[in-house]
């Protein structure tokens, strides 16, 4: 499915409701409001058979080279500029080494997080999809990381984002990302998004979300259960 390119003015709430209008018909969607009451899709359980690593454009495996150039660092500089240490922060300089502007042309947002900003311009400037073919560099987004609206309930869109740098034999992807402790590398397996660990002691899904006491029945924590989308910009 193509979306359409939006004028650059266009708002994150906008985007967001078209966003939730036009999703791919193959998977289960329902409305999530956001802090603001922006609606995002909030994406069920998708892609058995995802995910395929294609290596056919060289700028992406650039960017993949780039974010894993960062593991084990706890900061981002490109060319002389420092981002955020933080997900959005690790992508805008990622994109950056590319000459994108993740954050450019979006205008004015209506409470959009960096993620919101960057899946904003994913949407607009390239392709957001969910496999079963993905490309190194590619963009990963994840909701319900966190409780990005500190209200106690399990309904954050769009909170977290990473890199892609391969996929694993077993269709296991590895994404680069920052987190509290700094750059690492993240793996997460959407044929089994709710296993932590195969039998064998492999990695299939990383916990992203802390737990907490206090969370809701329903809270999920492992990468493959929290996974949105994946966006394509080179």
């Amino acid at each position: 499915m193509t979306f359409p390119r939006l004028p650059a003015h266009v708002t994150l709430s906008l985007l967001s409701i078209l966003v939730a209008a036009m999703v791919q018909s193959c998977a289960a969607t329902v409305p999530l409001k956001g802090p603001t009451g922006e609606v995002f899709p909030f994406q069920q359980k998708r892609a058995r058979d995802c995910c395929n690593l294609i290596v056919d454009a060289p700028r992406q495996e650039v960017a993949a080279q780039a974010a894993a150039g960062f593991v084990g660092g706890d900061r981002v500089e490109v060319n002389g500029k420092r981002f955020m240490s933080d997900c959005s922060g690790l992508v805008r300089g990622v994109y950056a080494a590319q000459g994108i502007d993740v954050y450019g042309d979006l205008g004015v947002l209506d409470g959009g997080n960096g993620v919101g900003r960057i899946y904003a311009h994913a949407l607009m400037h390239g392709r957001i999809h969910y496999g079963p073919d993905i490309h190194p560099g590619d963009l990963v987004f994840f909701h319900n990381s966190w409780d990005f609206n500190r209200d106690g309930h399990y309904n954050d869109p769009l909170t977290h984002v990473g890199v892609v740098e391969l996929v694993e034999r077993d269709g296991t992807v590895v994404f680069v990302s920052s987190v509290s402790r700094g750059i690492e590398r993240y793996r997460m397996n959407l044929r089994d998004p709710d296993t932590h660990k195969a039998g064998d002691g492999h990695v299939l899904n990383d916990f992203m979300r802390r737990k907490w006491p206090g969370d809701p029945p329903a809270t999920h924590y492992l990468t493959g259960q929290l996974f949105a989308a994946f966006g394509t910009l080179l």
